[in-house]
């Protein structure tokens, strides 16, 4: 039996769990400005509701954005963390794939935009077409998009600007990635940042994730 989180904290925080290769469990916080405070209770919660203990992962999966410096950074150092301490396998997604396989699993178009809020008005974004994905992640203004079906978490006022598709995903299945992440592309272990740090550090810097134990 092979027990598989997923972490991506690129737009939300979203954790999944998956068994053998079928979807079990999720959670999601939507608020974008707490993902340090939010994800390990979801960690928990979520191997608690299956009688798991983090020691009991089998593998981890994380989503390497693009998404803003300050959340992408949690999902990642956490599940970094959290895969070194059970001596784990550490896997690398995109996280536009991931939204992008869910919507194929949900009947998508042959050819979509999957994209997410960058913030300064403008969107992360990635071309997928015939199953695969299309190029490199993109940020740019929402006229850049190229004029196909858009899903994923678009904020509402972007998506009068793109052909945005109200039945396509809007939040991570993070279960379905745990289930279904060995059918994406591994992704570079360096994060799609994509563009600089919006804040700027001032002194030691501080840790993003609570102490982290796997029992």
């Amino acid at each position: 039996m092979t027990w598989t989180l997923a972490i991506d904290t690129s737009h939300h925080v979203a954790v999944g769990l998956a068994r053998d290769g079928v979807a079990v469990d999720s959670e999601v916080v939507t608020n974008t400005r707490a993902h340090g405070e939010a994800l390990m209770p979801c960690v928990v919660e979520v191997c608690r509701r299956s009688g798991l203990t983090v020691a009991d992962i089998d593998e981890f999966v994380v989503g390497m954005g693009p998404g803003p410096f300050t959340g992408l950074r949690v999902g990642i150092a956490a599940a970094a963390t959290l895969a070194h301490l059970a001596g784990r396998d550490l896997h690398h997604v995109c996280s536009l794939d991931a939204l992008a396989l869910q919507w194929r699993a949900e009947d998508a178009p042959t050819e979509f935009v999957v994209a997410s809020d960058a913030r300064r008005k403008e969107l992360y974004w990635a071309h997928h077409r015939d199953g695969a994905r299309v190029g490199e992640p993109q940020v740019g203004a929402p006229e850049t998009l190229p004029d196909v079906p858009v899903a994923g978490p678009v904020p509402e006022a972007m998506r009068d600007r793109v052909r945005f598709d109200a039945s396509g995903p809007t939040t991570i299945d993070a279960a379905l990635l745990a289930a279904r992440w060995s059918e994406l592309p591994e992704a570079p272990s360096e994060p799609y940042y994509l563009r600089p740090a919006d804040a700027t550090v001032g002194g030691p810097p501080k840790s993003a994730l609570p102490r982290l134990r796997l029992r």
